[in-house]
């Protein structure tokens, strides 16, 4: 099968020729129909995240944010068929940690992250594990790119802004940084009956930040004190508060941005500039009894919620997708992605 691997940091992507996989015996293997290409796929590809434990293996195949078809399963595959059109989330669980038996298997203990530790969906085809458990089915509704979509970065935000946010109807909401992860927090919590104060350096992805639902946009490459003006536009600052970018401009404008009380949500990784540390203003934290908490993907549980309210039209996926392109073209994205020039989601259809 044709695969694009990462045989060096920070090196275009190599299109090889490669085995096709075969399925384990609880696992599955999947025609790739759709992959998106995701900020953290360049992380990977920079080599960053060694800090953490998180640098990846080479050569690799990257690829999380996938649907595609069962074409093989293994024994002791249970509910999942051939023909079958599958998502997964990208942090591939056990299905038998206390994590996941609570309904937590974003953080399961015995976690394999898809394109990552494990060859992902810049492929023809991919192998997925413990099948019956990772495997979520596809409403026929749904095209295979808009299913890609919600494979990390439309899930991510939807935990962060429902899950650990807890936004509420009338709340104020600011989102910093709307690339893929933001643009759908964006949409998430506008509508969830919030209004979204979104923030970026760029005048492109705060255009589609208002397309999808902001009320009030912040240029912060203009703007010398972002928390300042999210405090006036909100009347005291934000409700919840969210990071998706992993830098500290943005970890600081975020808590900063809040009222008393507030909720800062943390999604964004860092980078090898912060290395995974960033200071924060623990005073404020105290006499504000500000909360903050981290955010990582969405559990199995959550899935039938969010499908639902995709189903149902109330959310749209597919409209944060902004461009497609083939295998041999995901380095120039991955490539654009050092100077954020990218905009939206952009996803591989044909392979």
């Amino acid at each position: 099968m044709r695969a694009a691997q990462i045989v060096e940091y920070g090196a275009p992507l190599e299109l090889r020729e490669i085995p096709d996989p075969a399925p384990g015996p609880d696992g599955v293997v999947l025609e790739v129909l759709a992959t998106g290409i995701c900020r953290s796929d360049w992380h990977a590809w920079m080599g960053d995240w060694g800090w953490m434990g998180g640098q990846v293996a080479l050569p690799r195949t990257l690829g999380h944010e996938i649907v595609g078809t069962v074409t093989a399963v293994g024994p002791e595959v249970r509910t999942v068929r051939i023909g079958d059109r599958v998502t997964t989330p990208f942090h591939l669980a056990c299905g038998t940690c206390a994590f996941c038996r609570s309904g937590h298997a974003n953080v399961c203990d015995n976690m394999q992250v898809l394109g990552f530790w494990c060859d992902g969906g810049y492929a023809e085809y991919v192998q997925i594990t413990n099948a019956d458990f990772n495997c979520v089915r596809v409403p026929d509704e749904l095209s295979p790119v808009a299913a890609s979509a919600i494979g990390c970065r439309f899930m991510t935000a939807f935990h962060a802004v429902t899950g650990q946010g807890q936004v509420r109807p009338g709340e104020w909401v600011a989102i910093h940084g709307v690339g893929g992860v933001g643009l759908a927090a964006v949409q998430i919590a506008s509508a969830a009956g919030t209004s979204v104060v979104a923030v970026d350096i760029d005048a492109g992805k705060l255009a589609l930040a208002k397309e999808q639902g902001a009320v009030h946009t912040v240029d912060a490459s203009v703007e010398q004190d972002v928390p300042a003006v999210v405090q006036e536009v909100t009347g005291g600052g934000a409700h919840v508060s969210i990071d998706a970018l992993g830098t500290s401009a943005t970890v600081l404008n975020s808590v900063r941005s809040l009222r008393k009380r507030g909720r800062h949500v943390q999604v964004g990784l860092t980078s090898a500039a912060d290395s995974g540390e960033i200071a924060l203003p623990m005073d404020l934290i105290t006499i504000g009894e500000l909360t903050v908490v981290g955010s990582h993907g969405n559990p199995h549980s959550s899935y039938p919620e969010l499908l639902s309210l995709v189903t149902s039209g109330r959310l749209t996926p597919q409209t944060l997708v902004q461009r497609t392109v083939s295998l041999d073209r995901a380095g120039e994205v991955l490539s654009a992605m050092s100077d954020f020039t990218t905009n939206g989601i952009t996803v591989i259809d044909r392979f």
